[in-house]
């Protein structure tokens, strides 16, 4: 009694609750959502908010409105009426009183029945990819766009593999349970257990009885300032689907691109190795150098600088993850020396080093 009052209660919310809201937004989708788009988005959704399954306060609701705006967005006719009209438009042409479906019944249309939050459910492979982004990226936080193929259930189908519902037929041999097992020997005492699947009498054209297609699918990858090397970014249920189990996820596993002669980083720390000559090695010098996001750090070395040196610039190293605080910049200078010297230079350079009466060995 108490869970068939619970549900009541629901489904009265669903009439209350879909007044002004924007249905797109409820689905986290843009208005230029594909139908795979709407359908993946309500495969995630409607899981995260389900009642069976999600108790924080306001859970509820968002699970009617999910529901809403998937009966909507899914229904082509409906969507242009709401795209052009919005809700008002959808209850005119519904006679004045738009009619909700039960939320609970879309959920359960959707899953086949088959969700239950208390059972292991059967999931795809979880795939991993390395992802490599520049180390500005990475620095300044980016959104990257980039594409990946992948496996979907056939649009036309639905997963099934038949034109048509009519073209599944109930065999004779699994009695309507969709399929048969038997057993079958393989040495004496030892049997495998297989299957007879249901029987397809047409294919559909689509998916040429796969039930899956190729998909190119568009994905954004959202870095924050200061994203650490190998940081893995989860995109939830992007894995190849199948009627036959749950999607798995796709795993972005980001590093920064390896580039010649660049800025190095080591955790929150970042490396720079820069080359002066020696002249400006014993007599100091003043220098720019022009940063991951453009900013300029101004280098000022008025007295002598040994090769090798290793000078530390407080806070202008990786922003830290989440945070609001900067590692730290290292910066290496390399001396070059000069190939060869003209002869007044050099006699200039005995006389400051060993006074103006030792003999250049060169003049001897």
């Amino acid at each position: 009694m108490h869970l068939a009052l619970h549900l009541a209660i629901l489904w009265l919310l669903f009439a209350v609750l879909v007044s002004a809201t924007d249905l797109y937004k409820v689905l986290e989708l843009s208005r230029h959502a594909s139908e795979q788009d709407i359908r993946k988005a309500y495969k995630r959704l409607s899981k995260q908010y389900h009642p069976d399954k999600n108790t924080d306060p306001g859970a509820e609701e968002k699970f009617v409105d999910i529901a809403h705006a998937y009966e909507v967005l899914s229904d082509s006719t409906k969507r242009q009426i709401y795209d052009r009209h919005g809700e008002e438009g959808l209850k005119a042409h519904e006679g004045g009183q738009q009619h909700h479906a039960n939320p609970f019944d879309i959920f359960s249309n959707f899953f086949g029945g088959t969700f239950n939050t208390q059972q292991q459910v059967r999931r795809g492979q979880t795939v991993i990819i390395e992802f490599e982004v520049s180390l500005a990226d990475m620095y300044t936080g980016a959104n990257i766009d980039f594409t990946m193929r992948k496996k979907i259930l056939c649009d036309h189908c639905r997963g099934s593999g038949a034109a048509s519902d009519g073209d599944i037929h109930t065999c004779s041999g699994c009695g309507g349970s969709g399929v048969k097992t038997f057993k079958q020997q393989i040495f004496p005492g030892m049997f495998a257990a297989n299957t007879v699947n249901m029987v397809i009498q047409k294919q559909c054209p689509h998916c040429k009885g796969e039930k899956v297609v190729e998909h190119m699918q568009q994905y954004t990858l959202e870095l924050k300032p200061g994203t650490p090397e190998g940081f893995d970014v989860v995109f939830d249920g992007e894995g190849d689907e199948s009627p036959d189990w749950e999607a798995g996820d796709v795993v972005l596993r980001v590093r920064s691109r390896k580039e010649k002669g660049a800025w190095r980083r080591k955790e929150s720390s970042l490396y720079w190795r820069e080359t002066i000559g020696v002249d400006q090695a014993l007599l100091g010098f003043q220098r720019n150098i022009t940063h991951l996001d453009g900013h300029v750090i101004e280098i000022d070395r008025p007295g002598v600088t040994q090769p090798g040196y290793v000078q530390t610039i407080k806070g202008e190293g990786m922003p830290l993850h989440q945070t609001d605080g900067f590692g730290d910049l290292f910066i290496e200078y390399n001396v070059v020396l000069p190939v060869e010297l003209h002869s007044d230079i050099r006699q200039k350079l005995v006389g400051a080093f060993y006074g103006s009466g030792h003999h250049d060995r060169d003049e001897l």
